[in-house]
């Protein structure tokens, strides 16, 4: 299991303890990204438009320490995984629905600019 962030104190809340694993820049859209099923390292890398390489790695490596995702592996000459959710990180996907549908409706997306033509 990670190490904790949750301060002693918060340890019988169920929201912090949550977000000690998906509470890091990135990890609830790489959850997102598999649930819509984007596997493989490279699809992610390519659908999470300003992810390090590393950040991406970390991430995945947490998510599997957690339980949320299990990485299986495709090649072996380059060893190759893909990533897929588990009956845990299966779990998550209607908390995802719900921050969509609330992201849907309170923060709705920024109008484009208009530009200007001569």
């Amino acid at each position: 299991m990670p190490e904790s962030r949750t301060y002693e104190t918060q340890q019988d809340c169920p929201v912090a303890r949550t977000l000690d694993v998906v509470g890091d820049r990135w990890t609830i859209l790489i959850l997102r990204d598999l649930s819509w099923g984007r596997r493989r390292y490279s699809t992610l890398l390519e659908s999470l438009k300003g992810i390090s390489t590393n950040l991406l790695s970390d991430r995945l490596k947490k998510l599997e320490e957690a339980e949320m995702i299990v990485a299986v592996p495709y090649s072996a000459h380059p060893p190759r995984s893909e990533y897929k959710l588990t009956a845990k990180g299966k779990a998550f996907v209607p908390i995802l629905a719900a921050i969509r549908d609330y992201g849907e409706e309170w923060e709705p997306q920024a109008e484009p600019v208009a530009t200007q033509t001569r």
